[in-house]
């Protein structure tokens, strides 16, 4: 809820942040990875914030520091454990229940944190539709974090930490003859070493894996297929920190990645004769990164954060590389790269510069600029809402996305500090943007490379901010006006720039928070975003009998505006001597506004007779939904 920061739209879990894609947010969980980052369609976060210690974002003016994505850095530590006692905490919700436990292993040496959720719509629902044509249909999710830390001696310590999670959807037909299920979600694992050389030099070592995957499997008849997508990486780091003085620090380390992707995957099996995708359609890259950074005072008004980042990609085998025919674009060979074989590789160097200058006590400039390079792509389809968003490296055929972002601000607080307030504007310029050419579906044997299309893109806008800290009453109020374009020459007409799924020229964020007394509160949102743009079916033609689609321009129609309210009120209980408790009374979608997730084309009637009728119909998901819960802490 913060300018220049957005949902995705109804029913998506990523979010975009000034214009970027979800794949161009690089989203970090104890420094692994987060491929994924919600459930329930993005009704709930990954992160579960009884589990949370602290979260950074940067929107602009990237540190050298992190890498590999274009738009922006979320980068979220988990709790350490408190090493002195015992605490739990927890609450019971109609939708979901949480429990997190912390304590002393080794008292003032070492810790442990271990937070769950689950839902359970699947086992509340189950009684209500025994006997309906609805028995067998659930969805649940569940999340689990832990970490443990170890301190060996006053300069080293030792941090195990990891996450797990899953969504998973099961469809089953009245008449039992198909059946889906559909689960998907993240895994992470951090062993991370720190280690103090003296008073000015410290160190980070970490070694780190992280999976996501996506998966369908169906059954019909004497027909079952099977379809997976999924990355996954290794990292290894190292962080050293030197602080010279007080207003002068260094920082630099380097960075190993290796990816594994597996774009898609099929097998399956009909009347006894089995089929699937060849192996060799995963593919392997490494990713390696040093960076070196400089952080001081110019004087006691400037600040700046000057940096630069050396990067290198390489795509290796196995793989069978298919060859083209440069007259009809047809395979005429394949050749075989054994594992280890560079089939393509890139560099990348990144200069990052930020600024700041303090005009008074109140108020400050912020400027920076950051060159980027992305090695790895999301792949959205444009239309279906089939699982064909697939994670794909850059080879031979896709090139790195490079950007570079400019940005300024004008930062002012103002009533002793009771409230805060600012005003950014920025412009991105992107390479090698990314989309499906005319396949919407991946077609399973083809080549995936030969399915996509290349062009630019660029991002512009303007973010105002304001915000009371403090009193009984505060909040804050956002709003950004942008404009998120894309160029491909063979989409639409060609050289033309047409909107991306994730321009919103409109987004306004407001949130209240009303302190009524020490045990009563409420708080309530509003959010607004211009409709999301999407591509759709302009015309039908029939062709023997048989119903033919065409789409029009790619995002050529712009949906109905996203708009919501919540509210929710808190009450606390009377405290007692180790024990607190609240309960909490909340509405999503106050006024259950029916936004929209998906357009399709439904088509009734007969033919033969003339009467048919062919109208595009809006699917929603998330009408008003409340809910109580009850929190506890001891």
């Amino acid at each position: 809820l913060l300018p220049g920061v957005g949902g995705a739209g109804e029913g998506n879990s990523g979010f975009y942040v000034r214009g970027g894609g979800p794949d161009q947010n690089l989203i970090l969980l104890d420094e692994a990875v987060v491929y994924n980052t919600g459930h329930l369609f993005g009704f709930f976060s990954v992160f579960n914030g009884d589990a949370i210690k602290n979260t950074t974002l940067v929107k602009g003016g990237m540190p050298a520091q992190y890498g590999g994505r274009l738009s922006s850095v979320v980068d979220v530590q988990m709790k350490d454990g408190n090493n002195q006692q015992f605490h739990a905490q927890g609450g019971i919700g109609l939708i979901a229940s949480r429990l997190t436990l912390e304590g002393p292993i080794v008292k003032e040496k070492s810790s442990f944190m271990v937070s769950a959720r689950r839902t359970y719509i699947d086992a509340l629902i189950t009684p209500f539709i025994k006997g309906t044509d609805f028995e067998g249909n659930a969805y649940y999710f569940y999340d689990v974090n832990a970490k443990a830390n170890y301190r060996f001696s006053d300069k080293d310590r030792l941090f195990l930490s990891g996450y797990f999670g899953r969504d998973v959807f099961n469809y089953r037909s009245p008449d039992d003859d198909f059946n889906v299920e559909v689960p998907w979600g993240n895994a992470t694992g951090t062993l991370r070493w720190n280690h103090l050389f003296s008073d000015r030099m410290f160190m980070n070592m970490s070694a780190i894996f992280n999976d996501y995957n996506f998966e369908v499997s169906s059954a019909f008849d004497q027909f079952d297929f099977k379809l997976y997508s999924g990355v996954r990486d290794w990292n290894f780091k190292t962080d050293f920190d030197y602080y010279l003085n007080a207003n002068h620090t260094f920082k630099y380390g380097v960075n190993y990645i290796y990816h594994a992707f597996t774009p898609y995957s099929a097998q399956g099996s009909s009347g006894g004769v089995e089929f699937g995708t060849d192996s060799l359609n995963k593919k392997y890259a490494h990713e390696s990164a040093i960076y070196f950074q400089d952080e001081f005072n110019v004087g006691a008004l400037w600040r700046f954060n000057v940096g630069v980042r050396g990067s290198y990609f390489v795509h290796t085998g196995p793989l069978n590389e298919l060859v083209y025919d440069e007259v009809t674009g047809l395979p005429i060979d394949t050749i075989y790269r054994s594992a280890g074989d560079a089939i393509a590789d890139y560099w990348g160097l990144e200069p990052r510069i930020n600024a700041r200058y303090i005009i008074d006590q109140q108020s400050s400039l912020k400027a920076g600029i950051a060159v980027t390079n992305q090695f790895i792509h999301l792949v959205a389809n444009s239309v279906s809402t089939l699982p064909t968003d697939l994670w794909v490296p850059s080879s031979a055929v896709v090139e790195p996305q490079k950007g570079i972002q400019y940005s300024l601000g004008y930062f002012r607080n103002f009533k002793e500090n009771k409230w805060e307030s600012s005003i950014e504007v920025y412009y991105k310029d992107l390479q090698n943007q990314i989309e499906y050419a005319d396949s919407y579906i991946p077609v399973l044997g083809a080549d995936i490379e030969q399915q996509f299309t290349f062009g630019r893109g660029r991002s512009y806008g303007a973010e105002f901010f304001i915000k009371k800290a403090q009193g009984k009453f505060n909040g804050w109020i956002g709003y950004t006006l942008s404009r998120t374009e894309r160029q491909f020459d063979n989409l639409n007409t060609g050289p033309e720039w047409f909107p991306t799924r994730y321009d919103r020229t409109h987004d306004l964020e407001v949130v209240a928070i009303y302190d009524m007394s020490d045990r009563l509160s409420f708080s309530g949102t509003f959010v607004y975003a211009t409709g999301q743009a999407t591509t759709i079916v302009e015309s039908f033609y029939v062709l023997d009998g048989d119903f033919h689609t065409l789409y029009g321009d790619r995002n050529g129609y712009r949906m109905a505006p996203y708009h919501r309210m919540d509210v929710s009120a808190t009450w606390k209980n009377k405290p007692e001597k180790k024990f607190e408790s609240s309960w909490n009374v909340s509405v999503y979608n106050v006024y259950s506004r029916k936004n929209p997730y998906f357009i399709y084309t439904d088509i009734s009637g007969d033919l033969n007779s003339g009467d048919l009728t062919v109208q595009a119909k809006q699917v929603s998901i998330f009408p008003i939904i409340p809910s109580i819960t009850w929190n506890f802490k001891f």
